[in-house]
């Protein structure tokens, strides 16, 4: 993919994560109606000074590491308001999905309105609504994937593979390790096992290499339900990932005949290769097909309608409290109006205790503060991942949150 750019570098903002798994052409990635009609209306007067971050630079050359995040919350109080940030130099931006390392954006505060510009601005510039006309010296350059991403990479992309939330019926009806080579227990990278898709009872799909079938799988183990901290009801399960394997040959059915001329049938366990491991495996964990690879996008943005819930569980389980860049479940996914992207503040319950300075010792409960920020970066029908933006003190089971102020 090649770039034409004009005699002044243009402002645009990337929507997408790095990486061969998760790049995207840019045209392709999602600018809702509502980002669009935010950033248009900014763009025509601009947004109060007061709304900039109190450190706000007067101009910033984007550097490699980078991330819309980042450069959202060095300009603006809130940094999911990306669009406002695109509205600021809108006429420069004809698409809003890349920014460049090399890049200088320029911040002009003049008559009470902040707008963020591409060239410095000067006494001779009219007012910020002033349409700008250059001779485009034209220059082509490879953009490969050096654009930056809205988060760090490496901070999502393990989580895009690992967890998976499934009903307790489709996770014990998937396909199982049945044996391993030389009666071995655990199973380790470059180890051969054997699988059956067929249950007991006759249900169930045999693995197959035939021609269209899936030939790479994820493998799980432990369901775990995840319960509501307030009704208690199970609300899906997380299976925990150990690795992958890859389907050399399928199942199959062969004809023995005995001594006596009686023929029989044997089942034959598909044969599987274990090409990468979290941890060792072993008989009874489960397939799931590899999903096929799409690419995805994360625009921090504030749900348009009030969301609110609570946080489920800690990936991982290792430690009681999540921090900044950990992943936590939460209890609510897309039948609640939960996406990609959304921004959401978490709350610290405020305490319950006594008014010492009533004789009557009245019961009072504290307002709840906003702890922190996370973004939903992985949903599912009542459940959802997101990742720990930012954080005051640590993040628990049973700690609510709601859409930013």
């Amino acid at each position: 993919m090649h770039i034409i750019s004009g005699r002044f570098s243009r402002i645009s903002i990337a929507l997408s994560l790095l990486g061969a798994t998760l790049g995207a052409h840019a045209q392709n990635l999602p600018i809702t109606a509502d980002q669009k009609a935010t950033a248009s209306q900014v763009a025509q007067a601009g947004i109060p000074v007061a709304d900039l971050a109190p450190n706000a630079p007067d101009s910033y050359v984007v550097k490699s590491g980078d991330t819309l995040w980042s450069i959202s919350g060095l300009f603006l109080k809130s940094p999911w308001r990306w669009p406002e940030l695109w509205g600021m130099n809108l006429q420069d931006i004809r698409n809003p999905h890349r920014i460049y390392p090399g890049q200088q954006l320029f911040l002009d505060k003049s008559n009470g309105r902040a707008v963020l510009r591409t060239r410095q601005a000067s006494a001779n510039d009219g007012p910020p609504t002033e349409t700008i006309r250059v001779s485009p010296r034209t220059r082509s350059q490879s953009a490969g994937d050096t654009s930056i991403p809205t988060l760090a990479s490496n901070i999502i992309e393990p989580f895009l593979a690992e967890p998976l939330i499934v009903d307790a019926v489709t996770f014990a009806g998937a396909p199982r390790i049945v044996a391993a080579q030389e009666g071995r227990v655990l199973l380790s990278r470059g180890d051969r096992a054997y699988a059956r898709g067929v249950l007991a009872d006759g249900t169930g799909k045999p693995l197959s290499d035939a021609r269209g079938e899936p030939l790479d799988y994820r493998v799980f183990r432990n369901a775990t339900p995840l319960k509501d901290p307030v009704s208690g009801a199970i609300l899906g399960y997380e299976a925990q990932f150990v690795g992958k394997a890859e389907l050399v040959r399928g199942e199959s059915i062969q004809q023995v005949t005995a001594k006596d001329g009686k023929v029989t049938s044997e089942i034959v366990p598909a044969t599987i290769d274990i090409i990468a491991t979290k941890e060792e495996m072993r008989t009874g964990d489960r397939l799931v097909a590899e999903p096929a690879r799409s690419s995805q996008s994360y625009a921090p943005h504030a749900p348009a309608t009030p969301i609110s819930g609570q946080i489920v569980s800690v990936y991982g389980s290792a430690v009681t409290y999540a921090a900044e860049n950990q992943v936590v479940v939460v209890n609510r996914g897309t039948k609640d109006g939960l996406e990609n992207g959304h921004v959401m503040a978490i709350l610290k319950d405020g305490q319950v205790l006594q008014d010492r300075t009533d004789s009557s010792r009245t019961r009072i409960k504290l307002p709840n503060e906003r702890n922190g920020l996370l973004m939903v970066f992985r949903t599912f029908d009542q459940l959802s991942y997101a990742l720990v933006l930012q954080i005051t003190d640590g993040v628990k089971v049973g700690d609510r949150f709601t859409n930013p102020n």
